[in-house]
């Protein structure tokens, strides 16, 4: 499975200020290339974190498309409330729930479909969309399900827009923790592209396999 990293951030890496004001970090130029990328893969997954904070729809807007990615969440206890607007929008595309929890009758009325797994780890989230037919996923955060994702070495490409701003150490990382203990352990990825998007900046990179030569942009 393709599976892609989609990050908006401001120079310093940052997603939000402390107090979780994000909107806008990038400009429109940026936003409208990230729902084509949308529009490109199977499935968008995010943290049950990212839902609670923001409150997301992540449907493609902006660019026409056949079909809306399937919205996917990582909500280990089950936290989705009807009132979100994730569970207020499945006439517009098929929300799924990875969960360890069962299914709520509220939930189940709006019909989102909460798929039960046996343990919260990426390779069992991976495993189960595979096995529903996902082919390429975009993770769009936040920092905790990026991480994990990044541990388990299962994140392929990177879509970064990186806006001309600076906010500080307060701010709310892109990543959470790795817990490297030496450099030799960092990943090491390619940037295979670079545009100019109004102000901002985007970025693409592939990961780096052992022996594999980049080329970079």
């Amino acid at each position: 499975m393709r599976i892609t990293l989609k990050c908006a951030t401001s120079l310093d890496g940052r997603i939000a200020l402390a107090n979780g004001d994000s909107r806008w970090i990038t400009g429109p130029d940026a936003r409208k290339q990230g729902h084509h990328l949308r529009a490109a893969h199977d499935a968008v997954l995010v943290g049950s974190g990212t839902v609670m904070a923001d409150d997301p729809l992540l449907t493609v807007r902006e660019v026409k498309v056949e079909r809306q990615p399937v919205r996917v969440v990582a909500d280990g206890r089950l936290r989705l409330r009807p009132d979100h607007k994730l569970a207020q929008s499945t006439d517009q595309g098929p929300v799924w729930v990875l969960s360890l929890a069962q299914t709520r009758p509220e939930l189940h009325d709006l019909g989102l479909e909460v798929i039960t797994l046996p343990d919260m780890t990426p390779d069992q989230q991976i495993r189960a969309l595979q096995d529903k037919g996902i082919t390429s996923l975009m993770i769009e955060g936040g920092g905790t399900l990026v991480a994990s994702y990044l541990k388990a070495g299962l994140i392929t490409h990177i879509e970064w827009f990186r806006a001309p701003i600076i906010l500080g150490g307060d701010g709310r990382p892109a990543f959470g923790d790795l817990s490297l203990s030496a450099l030799s352990e960092a990943q090491v990825w390619c940037r295979t592209a670079m545009t100019s998007l109004g102000e901002d900046l985007w970025e693409r990179y592939e990961r780096l396999e052992e022996g594999d030569e980049c080329l970079p942009a």
